[in-house]
């Protein structure tokens, strides 16, 4: 009897693969999709990306202990200065591909290039008559394609980032500007290896409700991964300051829920947009806002625990769910690791519900705990119970 490792035989290897494939799941990957590019982030199952948008290098300890571990973007960047900086913080950087970055090919400060930001939406035009400004048509899709070869040649060693505007989940955005067509994305995403989207829902889609909107970031998820089919790798922008309303914020909770919303549906990357530009300019105001520094920090501190999970294969059928009320859908995911199964679940919408859960492949007894709420819930015959506040995110880990 062949024998693959200690104490593992050729037909226990094939019962663990029928035992996946019974609930749903191909058997677990063993490699990171990062793992094709040598300086790209870093393939290790524990690292799950958590960035910030266009920081200053200053603050990137600050952010670090925050749980963010990696900057994207750096402002008229990168500079010898901002890169020193960095490494200095020991803080990676997806980044403008300009002289100074490539002079740091072998740099691992550097682990992928950029595109500029949301080529989709109008683009800042200058009237040659009047020298006024304005807004003319978005970036061709065909040339994001050329210039992502561009970059792409001049080093093949890290991957390339696009990030798109909110037009992506929000089909009443006017600010797309002239000749842009809804199919234009199904050319954008081919020019890049990491593609992201932003929508804003609390204070950036321009409705008096945004806060019953929190589901346009799931809605521009999965409309990356269908765009994509699924080649590609995704990411996704999160509020969580007043950017240019001065009026509104998204509050801790409502930042948790998107956040969650978001890894359900397929986001396998986060990047806070910490800016504010109203009621004054602060660069860092995710810094400047303790209870949702607090809130962020303690969000992200959950994730990077729970990386492996997240960057496991997905139990495909592994559990349904039925909400008590019709109007609040609950959306889940299903991951299983070390013998536990794990089931992300959040209230999709501004309201409250009861979920009932059916877990496949559990024993006819066993115990759900909700991670960081400190209690536990009774599991049998693989079904249990839960109430959800309007836009909770809860997660069972259930052994």
């Amino acid at each position: 009897m062949a024998r693959l490792a200690i104490g593992i035989t050729v037909p226990m290897l094939f019962a663990a693969v029928a035992a996946y494939t019974q609930m749903g799941a191909a058997p677990p990957q063993t490699s990171s999709r990062y793992a094709q590019w040598e300086y790209g982030p870093p393939s290790d199952p524990s690292y799950f990306p958590i960035a910030v948008w266009l920081q200053d290098p200053a603050n990137a300890t600050r952010f670090k202990e925050a749980g963010i571990n990696v900057y994207v973007g750096l402002w008229e960047g990168p500079t010898e200065g901002q890169l020193a900086a960095l490494k200095q913080a020991g803080m990676p950087v997806i980044c403008d591909q300009n002289e100074v970055g490539l002079a740091h090919r072998t740099d691992r400060t550097i682990i992928g290039w950029m595109h500029g930001d949301e080529p989709d939406n109008a683009q800042p035009v200058t009237d040659p008559n009047t020298g006024q400004g304005t807004y003319g048509p978005p970036v061709p899709p065909p040339k994001i394609v050329a210039d992502y070869q561009k970059l792409r040649a001049a080093d093949p060693t890290r991957p390339i980032m696009l990030n798109l505007g909110q037009g992506v989940a929000n089909d009443e955005w006017i600010g797309r500007g002239s000749a842009a067509r809804p199919d234009d994305y199904l050319t954008y995403v081919k020019g890049c290896d990491v593609v992201s989207f932003d929508v804003y829902p609390v204070v950036g889609i321009s409705k008096p409700d945004g806060e019953n909107y929190l589901w346009y970031v799931p809605k521009g998820v999965d409309r990356l991964v269908k765009w994509t089919d699924g080649e590609k790798i995704i990411w996704n922008c999160i509020e969580c300051t007043h950017i240019g309303n001065p009026d509104k914020k998204a509050t801790p909770h409502q930042v948790r829920a998107e956040v969650w919303m978001a890894l359900i549906h397929g986001s396998t990357g986060l990047i806070y947009f910490v800016h504010q530009f109203q009621p004054r300019f602060v660069e860092a105001a995710l810094l400047a806002d303790p209870e949702m520094l607090a809130a962020v920090t303690a969000i992200n501190r959950q994730i990077r625990e729970l990386a492996p999970v997240l960057n496991s294969p997905s139990v495909t059928d592994g559990a349904t769910v039925k909400s008590s009320a019709a109007e609040v859908p609950i959306d889940l995911m299903v991951k299983q690791q070390q013998g536990a199964t794990y089931v992300f679940a959040v209230g999709m919408r501004n309201g409250p519900t009861r979920g009932s859960f059916e877990v496949r492949g559990l024993p006819a007894k066993a115990t759900a705990e909700v991670l960081g709420e400190g209690r536990s819930i009774p599991v049998v015959g693989g079904k249990f119970e839960d109430d959800f506040q309007p836009y909770d995110a809860h997660i069972y880990r259930i052994r």
